[in-house]
Order: C-alpha cells, then sequence, then structure tokens
C-alpha cells in the first residue's frame, strides 16, 4: 500500500506537467497595455516541414472595457528579414457581455486562431510583434498576451 501511495505524487506530477501538444510563451502585461508597447516573442523552428497552427492567447479580466481586442502583428523571418503585417479584431465576450473565456474568478483565458496548416519557409528564427490597436492609449484589464505554436493535425 505504501508502494502505491509513493508513486500517486509521482504519477500526478507527471500527468499535470504533460500539457497539450504545443509550446506556450507568455507576456505579463499587467493591466495596462501601452499603445506604444509592442509584444514581442522569438519562435526557434526545427522542423518546417511540418504545418504548424500559430494561436494567440489572451487573459483577460473585468477590468477589460470593451467585447473586442484589435491586435497588429508582425510576423518576421529572421534570416530573411521578410515581414508581414495583419491587423486582427478578435471577440472577448458575447453581446450580453458575458466573457466567452475559460477560467475561474475575474481572469478569463481566449484562444485566438491566426494561421492554420501555417508551413514555415525553412528552419530558423522567427518572431511575433503583437501592438494593442484599440481606442486606449492605455489598455486596462489584459493580463498577459501569448502565442501557441503547435504541430497542425493531418
Amino acid at each position: 500500500m505504501r508502494k502505491i501511495l509513493g508513486l500517486l505524487p509521482l504519477i500526478l506530477f507527471f500527468s499535470c506537467n504533460s500539457s497539450s501538444e504545443g509550446e506556450v510563451i507568455m507576456n505579463s502585461i499587467d493591466n495596462k497595455w501601452n499603445k506604444k508597447s509592442e509584444q514581442k516573442f522569438n519562435l526557434e523552428i526545427s522542423d518546417p516541414q511540418n504545418p504548424k497552427n500559430i494561436i494567440f492567447v489572451v487573459r483577460n479580466n473585468n477590468d477589460y472595457p470593451y467585447s473586442n481586442v484589435r491586435f497588429i502583428v508582425n510576423f518576421t523571418d529572421i534570416q530573411s528579414k521578410k515581414k508581414q503585417t495583419d491587423t486582427l479584431n478578435y471577440v472577448l465576450a458575447k453581446p450580453n457581455g458575458e466573457w466567452l473565456g475559460t477560467g475561474f474568478g475575474d481572469t478569463k483565458e481566449t484562444l485566438f486562431q491566426y494561421k492554420l496548416n501555417y508551413k514555415f519557409p525553412a528552419k530558423g528564427k522567427y518572431e511575433i510583434g503583437l501592438t494593442q490597436a484599440m481606442r486606449n492609449d492605455v489598455l486596462p484589464g489584459i493580463e498577459d498576451i501569448g502565442v501557441k505554436i503547435e504541430t497542425a493535425k493531418p
């Protein structure tokens, strides 16, 4: 019986640490995202032959004043210096004001698809820069912003 109880913490440790496939890089915004503050995420792609899904992760709280969020995204291939810029709009709340994300308490986490089945042109370093494009110079209520890279399923 003691052997089983001794194994239980080890099993729980490995089951809790085996995250769903994909690497998540998070930056803390701390409830005040300045319009001039670009959040940068550096990616190292080692297997460009496998298509990837690029997903944005937003953690917001009840201080966030809008039902949507707009981003300006700068996606840069560091080797070739090729840069692609996109302006995106994502919905964070239902029309009745209820947040769409998951989580307990005031903080909700929402995932937004950016590029699906994206085939990186080559092995190497890439950078994603996110700037908020809302009306506020300093945007309240965003706690963290992140990028999740996962191998696309065939």
